[in-house]
């Protein structure tokens, strides 16, 4: 650790990142960049670390969830509002079912960046430059928009502070009031096509919101009740923008990437010798990590070594992402082999990216059914191997899109292009999402009882 710099990475292997053809201007972005004020603050970054130290020890669960990959054109207040109101109605639900804080993680702010299969996409016999986010080129296909702009990071930087001073506002000026959101989730069971389902839960939510007014405990005027812990997360792809936004603490001198709350490496770019997990193993915020088919037993223990060699919980966490049929096959020997070895990490579930397909219609989606499966798979595994699921991580969406199919709002696949708006994969909209935290509760309170019946034991 002593060896490490914010610019250490540069020394090893690195993949998926772009070829910007003039240096210079690159150069001359990282260095305005690194005078930028941080976007979040270190002690931020520490309050998170300690509440996913809950999660790592089964007293807490991880919702993270947001955007596929933020876009410019699609910057606007009231889509980071409905995201953030998805994701808290998402956790009331979860934090009633389970009885235990549900710490809440956006992919917002910052998720600008995307790992791509290939480095180039040819349609009608034209070779481009793949899409990899609006941080680094656009969406349209056309050469111009297609050549990577180092000056697209300054744009990303002021989309980023300024969707962070709303979410701010947002989580603690009285829009996450816990009255307000049980209003919104009975206003979603009403109108849902399986609302009898949700009812008794929503009930009982009501019912205990009512108990605490009649003993005197009013949301208004109890802080914890009228606002919330709300934090930003990104992948760590594009290292540059990562390395001018990391500093040192003046309270610890720690390094931070104050870029966001938490960071993560995708299942691409989680090689052992490579860039990414190099940067990533010499910030001090919380980490994350994503783990595929492809992860061997040894592999995952040298990369838990590397990125959290103290074994700290609460500093690393495992986001899951198999498929709905790979989940029994790769899954449970992880499990027992981090088991074995008393490595503190969270475990969380990615029940999206194993469960693409293309549509009829030339169209990726995802269906809901397939994503529903990988949860409770997931959720099995780890009650069979004594371990603790204790989060969930999805792409989804406030808006009303029509991006994956199935749910109670029954989106089929001649419906997708009605509402298809994502520049990358397809989201959870607002009601799958709150459909699929209704669902998540069922398991969820089943994991709690049975932990609760182990330490009894």
């Amino acid at each position: 650790m002593s060896e490490w710099r914010p610019d250490s990475w540069r020394n090893r292997p690195v993949v998926q990142v772009p070829n910007y053809t003039d240096k210079e201007v690159l150069k001359k972005v990282e260095e305005e960049l690194s005078s930028y004020p941080p976007l979040v603050f270190a002690g931020e970054a520490r309050n998170l670390k300690a509440q996913l130290a809950d999660v790592a020890e089964g007293k807490a669960f991880l919702l993270q969830g947001g955007d596929c990959a933020e876009s410019f054109a699609e910057f606007h207040p009231n889509n980071i509002r409905d995201t953030f109101r998805v994701l808290l109605q998402m956790a009331v639900v979860l934090t009633f079912a389970a009885s235990c804080p549900v710490v809440k993680v956006g992919r917002l702010a910052g998720q600008f960046a995307k790992p791509r299969s290939s480095d180039t996409e040819t349609i009608d016999g034209v070779e481009l430059p793949s899409y990899r986010g609006d941080i680094i080129n656009g969406p349209s296909f056309d050469a111009e928009s297609r050549v990577p702009d180092p000056n697209r990071m300054l744009r990303a930087y002021s989309q980023s502070a300024a969707t962070l001073n709303l979410l701010r506002a947002f989580a603690q000026g009285g829009y996450a009031n816990l009255v307000s959101v049980h209003r919104w989730n009975l206003d979603f069971v009403t109108k849902s096509g399986a609302g009898e389902k949700y009812q008794e839960l929503a009930d009982r939510i009501g019912e205990a919101l009512a108990f605490m007014e009649a003993c005197g405990i009013n949301p208004n005027d109890v802080r914890q009740l009228q606002g919330t812990d709300f934090y930003t997360s990104h992948e760590a792809l594009l290292l540059g923008y990562e390395q001018a936004l990391t500093r040192v603490d003046s309270t610890t001198g720690d390094w931070y990437d104050t870029s966001a709350h938490m960071l993560w490496c995708g299942d691409r770019t989680r090689q052992l010798d490579g860039a990414h997990l190099e940067f990533l193993s010499g910030v001090a915020n919380p980490v994350a990590c994503k783990v595929g088919p492809t992860t061997e037993v040894d592999g995952l223990l040298k990369l838990i070594d590397k990125l959290n060699p103290s074994n700290e919980a609460g500093r690393l966490t495992l986001i899951t992402r198999f498929g709905a049929d790979k989940v029994e096959e790769y899954l449970p020997k992880l499990l027992r082999a981090v088991k074995a070895e008393g490595r503190k990490v969270i475990w969380s579930c990615d029940p999206m990216h194993g469960n693409t397909k293309t549509s009829t219609s030339g169209l990726k989606t995802r269906p809901f059914d397939r994503v529903l499966k990988e949860v409770r798979q997931v959720f099995a595994c780890h009650r069979a191997e004594g371990t603790y699921a204790g989060g969930i991580h999805l792409e989804l969406t406030g808006q009303n899109v029509t991006e994956c199919i199935g749910g109670a709002v029954a989106i089929t696949e001649d419906s997708l292009s009605s509402r298809y708006h994502t520049h990358c994969d397809p989201r959870l909209n607002a009601s799958q999402s709150i459909e699929l935290a209704f669902l998540l509760a069922e398991a969820l309170k089943e994991e709690r009882e049975a932990l609760a019946k182990n330490a009894a034991a």
